[in-house]
């Protein structure tokens, strides 16, 4: 592995660092509802207007086609001053834009890529169903073709954000006589489409960023078909594998954070850093040299990224890893603070939050059992 700085590098760094600290807002962001879709559709125009929006896409899609090494001097400095994420607008930006632009018609690029960029569109992601979540291949929503519309019956569960989003991209069964992964299609679907049913989901952190979607007879015109029709397990996989690429960078970033405030709480309560007690101190040194390792696999990733031109199946292990990693460091916050660790009205950001929300890490973006048959099939040449 070879990952050093360059002086650009360094350039970079600064305008990046200079521009966060003038603009990230000062105003904590709100909980829910029209408040939280207002904050973050301001603060991803104010990106947009600076030049930062799409941070992953290449110039071609509309974005500022910068390197990994910059992407990832981005996302530091972004945990570094504190900045929002991405929020509502990360899937049109991590998933459906990307997607799109990598296999999408001219006209559905015309279309989408650019309200995304811009903020103005939501989108939300159909993949997962009641008893089809990581087996994608047995979901069972039909879309049948009538005419020039696909019309869609069925329910998708553990939508993120879909109550605030304009679009979705849907995977639907559009073939049932074909093998399971076969005869799938993935559609754009609208989501003020006649016939659908947005339930919003309570999580055990106390969040409704989940929602169940039903689809009673949701006419969508097959123009909205991306990589055509019941061809949708490959674009499926495009989806994916940006999910499961760099996009994770962030989350890694921010789970350091956290526990370095994990670690400065636990000294304010103890009197000092050496006042810790040896047991709690050796299990943060532990994770904190576990988070160590998961800031240098990135970086061997995104080295080996800039001589290969891509991050491939191996992100699967950088992602696997830091799943766990982030999953121990949840649960040790809980161990350390107890009662405390589930006050939600702490300043320094050490809650219940991040203990609960540590639980869907090793489910989203793939299982950990599907990421080990990732690993042993596409990176270790392993029989399936």
């Amino acid at each position: 592995m070879e990952y050093r700085e360059t002086p650009d590098d360094r350039q970079f760094r600064e305008r990046a660092r200079t521009w966060l600290d003038e603009n990230i807002p000062r105003e904590p962001r709100p909980a829910s509802g029209a408040a939280l879709k207002a904050f973050d559709r301001d603060w991803h125009r104010r990106l947009y207007d600076g030049g930062w929006a799409g941070i992953t896409w290449p110039e071609g899609a509309g974005g500022p086609d910068l390197s990994l090494s910059e992407q990832l001097t981005w996302f530091e400095e972004c945990a570094r001053a504190d900045a929002p994420t991405a929020g509502i607008h990360w899937l049109g930006l991590a998933h459906a834009g990307p997607t799109i632009f990598a296999v999408g018609s001219e006209a559905q690029k015309a279309a989408y890529l650019e309200p995304v960029l811009k903020g103005e569109h939501v989108w939300c992601q159909g993949f997962s169903e009641p008893g089809a979540g990581s087996d994608l291949a047995g979901l069972r929503t039909r879309g049948v073709v009538d005419g020039d519309d696909l019309v869609v019956n069925g329910t998708k569960i553990w939508t993120t954000f879909g109550q605030y989003a304009d679009f979705q991209e849907l995977l639907v069964r559009s073939d049932p006589e074909a093998a399971r992964h076969k005869g799938l299609s993935w559609i754009i679907c609208p989501m003020d489409t006649p016939g659908i049913t947005i339930r919003p989901l309570t999580t055990m952190a106390g969040e409704t960023k989940f929602c169940q979607i039903f689809y009673d007879d949701v006419r969508i015109p097959l123009a909205n078909l991306v990589g055509g029709l019941d061809n949708g397990w490959k674009t499926a996989m495009v989806t994916l594998g940006f999910e499961r690429g760099p996009s994770f960078l962030p989350e890694q970033l921010l789970a350091e954070r956290a526990l370095d405030r994990l670690i400065e709480r636990t000294a304010r309560l103890a009197g000092g850093r050496d006042r810790i007690d040896a047991v709690a101190a050796d299990k943060l040194a532990t994770v904190k040299a576990e988070m160590m390792a998961m800031r240098s696999m990135t970086y061997m990733h995104v080295s080996r990224a800039r001589k290969d031109g891509a991050l491939g199946a191996v992100s699967s292990i950088n992602r696997l890893y830091s799943c766990e990693v982030i999953r121990r460091a949840g649960k040790l916050t809980q161990e350390l603070l107890g009662e405390a660790a589930f006050d939600t009205e702490v300043s320094d950001g050490v809650s219940s939050f991040d203990y609960y929300d540590t639980f869907r890490y090793g489910i989203a973006a793939g299982t950990t059992q599907v990421q080990k048959n990732i690993i042993g099939e596409r990176v270790l040449g392993l029989p399936r």
